[in-house]
């Protein structure tokens, strides 16, 4: 009687772990889950990078004289043009060296004249025979230490000309005004910063992309697969700047410490809106032919690579690993490894393995592009 008992208990333990066991692969057959097929589209991808906006040119203006400030014929904030007077530093002391400088060059081509005079005399003498060649030859040394005195007293008066000329500060191009620190009657000295001058007619909006970014705009660039469309800024308060820039070039190395590097875009800022030192947002609508995206939700990353579930004809899934060329936003680009074709599981990665059967929930590519 024992015997039965134990052999019955046996049996209805085998029984229930047979139900529980069907109840679980009936659970995973039965899991539904959203799949899409993969395929090969011209699609737009949306790229934003946090930018810095400098000046068309942005320069300081410094002395190059010690003086007192004279004279300030601008202001803070204020258009110049190329040329105009902005500063104007006390010139008394330049005007006098000036006329000492003009004084020692009339004084050495004086001594000049007296040499060329003394030259002809002696040569005179030296043709009757009544001094020898040495006497000739002393003159003639006596005229060319002249003539250096010349050259010397001319350099010393184009030195006096320019130093007085740096005694009037003008626009370098036209440009907006910074800051003026120091004002009427200060001492300045050579060196000091007088204020700063930018041409904002044009802006230059730097930002920075990873090496493989650059890699892949180069190469797709090259290979012609890869349209650039014109680069857009949102401004700092949310704005799009309605005004569109081009990329027109990019540094020549890259970060050794971010492993970036920096391209450059140019925007027309005809109302002068965007000022040096702004910050901003760079969006990039990139126009890519042919392109096989997956979005990141849908990927596995193990051990530095990158796996997909692909749903086969019998309704299992299987993990297959791909090659990615390029992460933009939410969105992996496929460089191989995939095909056109292959049904992918989108959503609940997480909840299945190798060999579990899935019940398809298929979605479009265009609604999963539109969600994210």
């Amino acid at each position: 009687m024992k015997a039965l008992t134990a052999l019955t208990i046996l049996c209805i333990i085998w029984l229930t772990g047979c139900g529980v066991k069907g109840n679980t692969e009936t659970k995973i057959k039965d899991l539904e889950l959203p799949v899409f097929q993969l395929r090969s589209k011209d699609t737009t991808l949306h790229r934003s990078y946090v930018a810095s906006i400098n000046a068309y040119q942005n320069v300081e203006l410094r002395a190059k004289v010690s003086g007192f400030l004279e004279s300030i014929l601008v202001d803070e904030g204020q258009l110049v043009k190329k040329g105009q007077l902005m500063f104007q530093l006390n010139d008394a002391e330049f005007k006098v060296q000036l006329s000492e400088a003009k004084a020692s060059l009339t004084s050495a081509m004086a001594e000049v004249k007296s040499a060329e005079v003394e030259l002809r005399r002696v040569q005179s003498l030296v043709d009757k025979k009544i001094v020898s060649d040495s006497e000739l030859d002393l003159a003639n040394a006596k005229l060319t230490a002249a003539k250096a005195k010349v050259d010397e007293a001319l350099a010393k008066e184009e030195k006096a000309k320019i130093n007085l000329s740096y005694t009037a500060v003008r626009a370098p191009f036209d440009g907006i005004i910074d800051r003026i620190p120091h004002k009427l009657g200060s001492l300045v000295t050579e060196g000091i910063l007088l204020t700063r001058v930018s041409d904002n007619h044009a802006m230059h909006v730097y930002f920075k992309v990873s090496e493989q970014e650059y890699l892949n705009y180069v190469k797709n660039k090259q290979a012609g697969k890869q349209v650039q469309q014109p680069a857009e800024l949102m401004l700092a308060d949310g704005t799009v700047y309605k005004h569109r820039g081009k990329i027109e070039t990019m540094e020549g190395e890259f970060d050794k410490e971010t492993g970036s590097i920096a391209f450059r875009a140019v925007f027309p800022n005809p109302s002068g809106l965007l000022k040096h030192g702004a910050s901003g947002n760079i969006l990039l609508t990139s126009a890519i032919s042919k392109a096989l995206i997956i979005p990141q939700r849908a990927v596995l990353e193990i051990q530095d690579r990158n796996y997909v579930f692909v749903l086969g004809d019998d309704f299992k899934v299987r993990m297959k690993s791909f090659v990615p060329d390029a992460r933009i936003d939410d969105f992996v680009l496929v460089k191989s490894g995939l095909s056109a074709g292959d049904r992918i599981v989108y959503e609940g990665v997480q909840n299945i393995k190798e060999g579990s059967s899935v019940k398809p929930r298929m979605i479009s590519v265009d609604s999963i592009l539109a969600a994210e």
